[in-house]
This record gives structure tokens, sequence and C-alpha cells, in this order.
């Protein structure tokens, strides 16, 4: 497994758009404070040329945000590439990216929702670790929450552990100033399946959006089965969150994950809080979940820190990773091995 460089101070930090780009004035807010926070730290910011564009739900073409990304990828000075938003259409860029480029240049590379498109297939075609965190934009928050402090002193190499949080923000808001933080409002509590009172779990951490691996299964990206066979006696560990999935698709779509092998050698899976569910015929999140893995008899937790209901934690693709849950609290250890 490749691991970049931890960054230090007089580090590049690199903004660009894979996905769709920023378009409100709030959004431009943000990304300028987000800017200067990290410089106030003694890191430079680059920002690519459409990180300030949205069209159609695009930055720009495919062609130019592969090259917009490839500026920073062949960049000596910068050492952590964050993308801009998220979106829908990142999978348009993967005929054009150059994974023998960036597995020549490693660097952190960071996103999460539409860029499990880059995150996870850069991590499994590459075999080099990424990161499915925050997008740029929560950098610019006026006073930073604690996963964004966490998030700065991983990429630092301070720490090699994130602990769940104490509250989430269960829906979507406009903002009026641009620098709003979190609207925490409800507990944090992971459940664990099998009404298991305590999870330990140990492998080597794969996973993302399932709404975007769901369109990457069976692809010529596709390199899943390879990377866990690489990696079978360290075993997988699978985190998984899903945007936009009701309960036939939950459903539908783990058990294609199935049949294409990816959970061959699970040892383990850990579910983010989902940011919209339908329990059409009826079907809870716990039952469409179960109806699919049960067959494994792995230990499976629900509603941890991952996803689209802030605060998440910063999970790093391709690392050794211990998880603990118990009486509603975790922990994710990595070993960067």
């Amino acid at each position: 497994m490749i691991y970049p460089e931890y960054i230090k101070e007089g580090s590049a930090i690199g903004v660009t758009a894979p996905s769709d780009g920023n378009k409100k004035d709030t959004d431009f807010v943000r990304l300028d404070y987000g800017k200067e926070q990290l410089r106030k730290r003694g890191y430079e910011v680059i920002e690519t040329e459409h990180v300030r564009t949205s069209e159609k739900g695009r930055s720009t073409d495919a062609r130019t945000r592969t090259k917009e990304l490839e500026e920073l990828i062949n960049n000596d000075m910068v050492k952590w590439i964050i993308s801009a938003k998220g979106g829908d259409f990142l999978l348009e860029m993967l005929p054009f990216v150059d994974f023998e480029c960036i597995k020549a240049n490693p660097k952190w590379i960071q996103g999460y929702s539409d860029n499990t498109g880059l995150t996870y297939t850069i991590t499994t075609n590459c075999d080099m670790a990424t990161l499915y965190g925050c997008n740029f934009n929560d950098f610019g928050m006026e006073v930073w929450h604690k996963t964004i402090e966490d998030n700065l002193q991983l990429v630092e190499g301070k720490i090699n552990a994130e602990h769940s949080f104490d509250q989430y923000e269960d829906g979507f808001y406009d903002r009026v100033t641009g620098l709003e933080g979190y609207r925490l409002e409800k507990p944090v509590y992971w459940r664990n399946l099998w009404d298991e009172n305590e999870i330990n779990l140990s492998g080597r951490l794969l996973g993302g959006c399932l709404d975007v691996l769901l369109y990457i299964v069976g692809t010529r990206f596709d390199q899943t089965k390879e990377f866990i066979e690489k990696y079978k006696d360290d075993g997988i560990l699978w985190y998984l969150e899903s945007f936009a999935l009701e309960s036939e698709a939950l459903t539908l779509g783990l058990w294609q994950l199935k049949e294409a092998g990816w959970f061959q050698y699970t040892k383990g899976f850990v579910f983010g809080r989902p940011a919209f569910y339908n329990p059409d015929s009826e079907i809870s999140y716990d039952e469409a979940v179960l109806s699919v893995l049960e067959e494994f008899h792995v230990p499976i937790i629900l509603d941890a820190d991952i996803g689209h209901k802030a605060p998440q934690m910063t999970m790093v693709n391709g690392a050794m990773a211990a998880i603990h849950s118990k009486d509603g609290k975790g922990t994710v250890k990595f070993d960067f091995v």
C-alpha cells in the first residue's frame, strides 16, 4: 500500500472540482474563508480554474476536470488535494484519468459522496491510500468543528485515531452568511446489530458512497476483486453510506456487490447514517442490510459518523484499521502498513 507523505507547514493544498463546482455566494464566502483558515496554519492553497463554476451539475467538461486534477498531481509542492464539491457526474472523468501518473506522484486525495469515483478507484487501481472525508467548503466554517481539526491533524501525522462525536446534523440547511457551522441537533449513537454490546473489528479499510459504487461495479475501473485478493490475509473492513437509496435499491445494490464478489474476504461492515432513506414495502434500513449481509456472519455497525450527515470521520481507504463500538460510541484507529 502506498501512503502519501504527511503534509507540513509550507506544503501546498490543492482544491479542484472533479464533480460539481461552487455557484452560490455563500459557497464563495466559505471557500475563501477555508483558504484563509489554512493559510493561517502555514499552508499555501492552490485553486484550479473551475472551482467556482457550475453548469448542468458539472464544474466543466470531463477532460478539463481531469486536466485540472493532473495539474495538482504534477505540482511537487501540492501534498493534499481536496475536492471542492460533490455532485453526480464525476465518473465521466475516469476514462481520461492517468492512474499511473497518480501512482507515481502520491498525494492525499480527499472528498466524499460523488468523489467516491476518485477515492475508491485510486485506492483499488493504484494501491494507494485515499481519504473519504469532507469536501473543501467545510474548512470554511467560522469555528471549526472537531472533525475538521481531526482531519487536518490526521494528514499532518499528529493523530492516528478518531472518536465518534456527541451530536449530528440531521437535515440539510441553506446558509445565510456562509460561515455557519453544523447545526447539531440529534445524539450520535452507533448501533451494533445482532444485539452485540461490544464490537471490535480489524482489517483493511475500504468503501465509500454506495450510490456511486453501484455504478463502478463491473466496469473496467472496477479492480475490487484484484485488490481484496491481494489483501485477503488482512481481511476487508467495509465502510458504506448511502445518499438516496430507498429500501429496494439498497437491498438490491448490496446484493449486486455481494454477487460481484466484493464481500468475499469481509471481516465486518460499518454503515454511516443514510442521508435519505425511504422504507418502501415497510422494509427498515436494518432489514435491508441484514437481508443481504446476514449470511456472512460478521459484525455490522449502523449509524456511524461517516458520510452525508455531518460531522463525519475521515476514513483512510486502504489503511489497516481497528474499529471499536460500544454503548453507542465508536473509535477508528489507523495503522499505515
